[in-house]
């Protein structure tokens, strides 16, 4: 590692200091690792995001090596040493690896992960990178995406390697790709939504030629696959500053190609139809959702911050009196979650979730200043499903006022409505709100087969079980009785 002296900048010695102290914590691991590249005769080091994350003093146990090994040289070496090796990616020269090791007092688990020395670059045509094995780490650093992530670490000797001036970029905290940007982002299309995400992650800067180039070349994010570009959208929403990244996706014109519904909300507004950016309204909301958040980030909450209102430029309305309105645009707004997250390849799960929670959003406007009826609130409970916790946090957030006593009068009234439903769930157990009388009870009661007539004896029963709260069986039963009399 390069030694600190008197002339070296302040934050340059502060991140040697916490590489050194990081690399002596994965060396049982690594060193290990690399003297047997070494018995073998070749050469062996941590490199790109491990480095970076070393220097900044945040190492896990994910370990990233690169090599002159070619990959079946690699599998020989690791076999004999590792607990359990992997090659799913081995058709683009990586072998994954895992090692238990002793550091200390204690075994750690390290995941590892070895690259054999390349360069790659796409076809204009191809969404798959073509792969090609390099004779160099200097060779293999160029092709990086940034010059934080174009650093490595030989071992066991520990020689810092750093070609382009990752360390000085990494204490200015600003990102630089290690050629020119038209050549990296050429060569791979997805490190211009990359830089978007490490400045989430990071809090880094993005240099002005480097933003130059996004622009430039942001349709070429199209020939990039939707899993890709989902997979990096989602790393960006789950970062400490997901603001700052997703603002360079718009400003840059990424999001025109990945997430066309974000830049859309920027409606322009005039002197006579004045009215909130929905755009700024929508990066608030996600502020105030992640910092509700409990457990740690969550990605469904998240993205229905971030898209609760992409209904309201295809719904806006500008009315006689000089308001504008945006009718129904909860409902539009789940049909165009849905449609955008299935264009990105997310789960049906997800897909639900997310749309479900855009579509609940607007719900707890209709409870007033407090004036719901014991059974809407069993209605909102079972809408909301197991999202419920999630949409409260949601509803919460949608509230950007900057009237004070605007924001506070809504925050009783919410917690107002959360006290009911704590009360209701105590008495009722909401949570599993069904009819006083299953499916087989009905078919007895009412002398019926299986069909659809006990599918709506079970709806009456239900309605009758969200409006009245649990009834006995013998009123139960009456009520059933009483409403296929009225059947045909």
């Amino acid at each position: 590692m390069p030694n600190a002296n008197e002339d070296t900048p302040t934050a340059l010695s502060q991140v040697q200091r916490r590489a050194v102290s990081e690399l002596l914590r994965v060396s049982p691991a690594a060193d290990d690792l690399a003297r047997r590249f070494q018995e073998a005769g070749f050469r062996l080091a941590l490199v790109g995001g491990s480095v970076r994350d070393a220097l900044l003093g945040r190492l896990g146990n994910d370990l990233d090596f690169t090599t002159d090994a070619r990959p079946e040289d690699v599998l020989k070496i690791v076999r004999p040493w590792a607990d359990a090796v992997w090659e799913v990616g081995i058709a683009f020269g990586t072998v994954g690896c895992q090692k238990d090791a002793r550091v200390g007092d204690a075994v750690q688990r390290f995941e590892i992960e070895i690259t054999t020395y390349r360069s790659e670059a796409y076809d204009r045509t191809s969404r798959k990178p073509e792969v090609s094995y390099g004779d160099s780490i200097e060779q293999d650093l160029v092709r990086r995406d940034f010059t934080v992530n174009a650093m490595a670490v030989a071992l066991p000797e520990k020689e810092f390697i750093d070609p382009y001036g990752g360390l000085e970029d990494l204490a200015a905290r600003v990102l630089h790709t290690p050629g020119t940007p038209e050549e990296s982002f050429s060569d791979d299309p997805l490190r211009m939504m990359r830089a978007a995400r490490f400045a989430a992650q990071l809090d880094f800067e993005v240099a002005p030629e480097v933003v130059v180039a996004m622009k430039e070349m942001s349709e070429r994010i199209e020939i990039v696959s939707a899993e890709r570009v989902r997979d990096e959208l989602n790393k960006l929403l789950l970062a400490a500053h997901p603001r700052k990244g997703l603002g360079l996706l718009v400003d840059t014109g990424l999001a025109d190609h990945v997430l066309p519904e974000l830049p859309a909300l920027r409606l322009e507004s005039d002197e006579h139809h004045r009215h909130k950016d929905v755009y700024e309204h929508s990066l608030t909301v996600l502020d105030q959702a992640i910092a509700l958040e409990e457990d740690g980030p969550d990605l469904v909450l998240r993205l229905s911050a971030l898209l609760h209102d992409i209904g309201k430029p295809r719904t806006r309305r500008f009315e006689k009196d000089g308001r504008v309105s945006f009718h129904h645009h909860e409902v539009v707004g789940a049909k165009m979650t849905k449609k955008r997250m299935t264009a990105l390849k997310y789960s049906n799960e997800m897909i639900k979730d997310v749309s479900r929670l855009v579509e609940l959003h607007l719900r707890f406007h209709g409870y007033g200043g407090g004036e719901w009826t014991d059974s809407a609130v069993r209605r909102y409970v079972r809408d909301g499903g197991p999202l419920l916790s999630r949409l409260h946090k949601l509803t919460r957030s949608d509230c950007t006022t900057r009237n004070k006593r605007k924001a506070a009068a809504l925050s009783r009234t919410y917690d107002g409505l959360e006290e009911r439903i704590a009360q209701l769930q105590e008495q009722e157990e909401l949570d599993s709100i069904r009819p006083d009388l299953d499916g087989n009870e009905i078919q007895e009661i009412l002398g019926i087969r299986p069909g659809p007539a006990v599918g709506k004896a079970y709806k009456f029963l239900l309605e009758l079980r969200l409006e009245n709260g649990p009834m006995e069986r013998d009123q139960a039963v009456a009520a059933l009785k009483e409403w296929w009399a009225t059947q045909d």
